[in-house]
């Protein structure tokens, strides 16, 4: 049978209402040896609090809620492995919510998060450049925070919180000068959501560099997935056959290429080159190795709970940096003659 309130308090020698203030951590004075024995008698019967009953009087700072884009993707999975393991070592609660880059859901999930009391929500994944999400967000947000809750932002800057922010692109002029510098002038951009603020970044970054180099830039947008980057190089392909070099916004739709390339018995990097985004684990592991820009995804999420978990000052909203780092690596090479 389960130990209860009560059961503590009988072992105790004490009220029940004075167990209660002890265990619950109430700000009312408790006499120093009546609280040793509280403690001593919870620890005797292994008494577990009622999370759930404190949550609802007072919301919980060791519930973690997450709002993520797509668990599937790489880019979100890593951030979320980061926030788990530190969340992990101070005995938090993490939920995941995965909103398929649905603005309702999305927002939905946040009143939800709100509903159940949560302490921290970690908004993970790039903004969504779309009016109606934005002032939704911020309004749920407001009221979130009124309420005592902590709200820390990967990568979206405009929600007056603390946030995780990189360079996306500054990473992405990296990788186009790397390319230009092999010769290629024509490349072509598999490129994610139309709207993702990273999206948008890295194709500005890769634009910049080839054009600064007498080069042009072919964007396709379409899904962020293996299948997308497949169908978008087959597309590219067609329509530009002078294309040397095909970049992924993500390294996932860069393995796509590949396996479209492979297909065709198109050499690489000899005949084109292919490079992604993020680094995720398998861009190593890719035939040839995939060159990348690397986010450190689960730095990322630990910073992003570390922000929650240390106390909010006065001023203004505290920013995290990260800088991406170019990977070269064997799927990139000169451009054929």
């Amino acid at each position: 049978m389960a130990v209860n309130l009560r059961d503590v308090a009988r072992r105790a020698g004490v009220s029940v209402p004075t167990a209660s203030r002890v265990l619950s951590g109430s700000d009312y004075t408790v006499r120093a040896e009546l609280r040793t024995r509280v403690e001593e008698a919870a620890r005797e019967l292994h008494y577990v609090p009622n999370a759930h009953a404190r949550a609802l009087l007072h919301g919980s700072s060791a519930t973690v809620g997450v709002l993520a884009g797509d668990v599937g993707d790489p880019y979100f999975s890593q951030i979320i492995d980061g926030i788990q393991e530190l969340a992990s070592q101070h005995r938090m609660l993490v939920t995941i919510c995965n909103t398929g880059r649905d603005v309702d859901r999305e927002l939905e999930y946040l009143t939800l998060l709100h509903t159940h009391r949560t302490g921290v929500v970690i908004v993970a994944g790039s903004e969504l450049r779309d009016e109606r999400y934005r002032d939704g967000l911020q309004e749920r947000v407001r009221a979130f925070l009124t309420t005592g809750g902590r709200v820390v932002a990967v990568g979206h800057p405009d929600l007056g919180v603390d946030r995780v922010l990189v360079d996306n692109e500054r990473g992405a002029r990296e990788l186009g000068e790397h390319l230009t510098g092999h010769g290629h002038r024509e490349v072509g951009v598999l490129a994610g959501v139309a709207q993702l603020a990273s999206t948008v970044d890295r194709v500005a970054g890769l634009r910049a560099a080839v054009e600064a180099r007498g080069g042009r830039v072919h964007v396709r947008h379409g899904p962020a997935t293996r299948d997308g980057g497949r169908d978008g190089a087959r597309h590219l392909l067609a329509e530009h056959p002078d294309i040397t070099a095909l970049v992924g916004t993500a390294d996932q739709m860069a393995v796509g290429a590949l396996a479209h390339l492979r297909e065709r018995a198109v050499a690489v990097p000899g005949a084109v080159s292919v490079a992604g985004f993020n680094d995720i684990l398998i861009a190593r592991d890719v035939t040839p190795a995939l060159t990348t820009v690397r986010l450190p995804l689960e730095s990322m999420g630990a910073a992003a709970l570390q922000l929650a978990m240390e106390p909010g000052g006065a001023g203004p909203p505290r920013v995290r940096r990260f800088t991406p780092r170019l990977v070269v690596r064997g799927s990139t090479g000169p451009r054929p003659r």
